[in-house]
């Protein structure tokens, strides 16, 4: 496992010219066509140190779009983190005091007793976040990994990656032990509401490769909403999409219960163990072991190792699909 800094291969945007937004919640940027239509959001800097989302968002605030149908928010969520950006320290600017995509339930939100960094700026969104009908929020990863979707464990989650038809790999899961993402918050987790969401990992945070997914998958989601038309998107953001796309349940996730927590290999992401009971690392001198046949590792990293931290989820493959076209 690779726990040193890759190279640093994008360059970080100026989003300060943003601040003001014209939503009163700074770095939030709403634009109604007047016509009937979904309200889409596309947001950025979950995480401070994921830099694919921020630049998508910053070319398209740049190149002034604007929806033909409903509404278009432009977000840049943990702005504070993404300034304590240091390249020396780079995973330090993930967040300030705690993890922004950890927070997101109302009884957590309206505990006025709980206070940090992230949750003011969390209370601060709501109130858009609220009004969205379709969520695109765009991440990276820590690790040199294929990037995927993170569908959340409903079906209609499912259906809105195997229609934006890209990446590849669609994960469904019930999120993590630490608290919830903003993806399942509220409608956006419940089966009975329309509202839905997808969170993207688009790669490694400072390659261009994730920038090319991010601006990608943004293109593809926007089209799919039908909040604006082919020709209103920079040219050369959507590239060829797979053949085939991979629906993978997430069944269980190996949380490190203290710092002895070691892989027994270099994994990055999705390697298959064709046999159960394969030692994939070892926990307290423990070893881990896959508990079925043709299990799929999920996002393995040590890079924010401590207690209580999710350093890989099993996953099984439950089918492989045509991707829409």
């Amino acid at each position: 496992m690779n726990t040193g800094a890759y190279p640093i291969e994008v360059q970080f945007p100026d989003i300060g010219v943003h601040e003001k937004g014209n939503t009163g919640v700074a770095y939030v940027h709403t634009f109604d066509s007047g016509v009937a239509g979904p309200h889409v959001m596309i947001n950025a800097l979950t995480h401070g140190n994921e830099v694919c989302g921020a630049i998508v968002v910053d070319a398209l605030l740049r190149a002034q779009l604007r929806p033909r149908r409903g509404r278009l928010t432009l977000a840049f969520a943990n702005v504070a983190a993404y300034r304590r950006f240091d390249a020396s320290q780079p995973d330090a600017a993930r967040f300030v005091d705690q993890d922004f995509n950890r927070v997101w339930t109302s009884a957590v939100l309206d505990d006025t007793s709980r206070t940090s960094s992230e949750l003011e700026r969390a209370r601060a969104m709501r109130p858009v976040i609220d009004t969205v009908d379709l969520l695109l929020d765009l991440h990276s990863m820590h690790e040199k990994s294929a990037p995927l979707i993170v569908a959340g464990p409903l079906a209609k989650g499912v259906d809105l990656s195997v229609r934006l038809g890209a990446p590849a790999t669609v994960i469904c899961d019930e999120g993590h032990p630490e608290g919830r993402r903003m993806r399942d918050y509220e409608g956006f987790g419940d089966p009975a509401s329309d509202r839905n969401a997808l969170l993207i990992e688009c790669g490694q945070h400072w390659q261009t490769s994730a920038v090319t997914v991010a601006r990608d998958v943004t293109a593809r989601f926007l089209l799919l909403a039908g909040v604006v038309d082919a020709q209103d998107l920079p040219q050369g953001w959507i590239v060829p999409q797979p053949e085939l796309m991979r629906v993978v349940r997430v069944t269980e996730p190996v949380v490190a219960d203290s710092l002895d927590f070691r892989f027994a290999g270099p994994y990055t992401g999705l390697e298959v163990f064709e046999q159960a009971g394969s030692v994939i690392g070892w926990s307290n001198g423990e070893p881990v072991r896959t508990p079925y046949a043709d299990c799929m590792l999920v996002m393995p990293s040590l890079r924010q190792l401590r207690p209580g931290v999710t350093v890989v989820r099993f996953g099984r493959i439950e089918r492989q699909i045509a991707a829409a076209r």
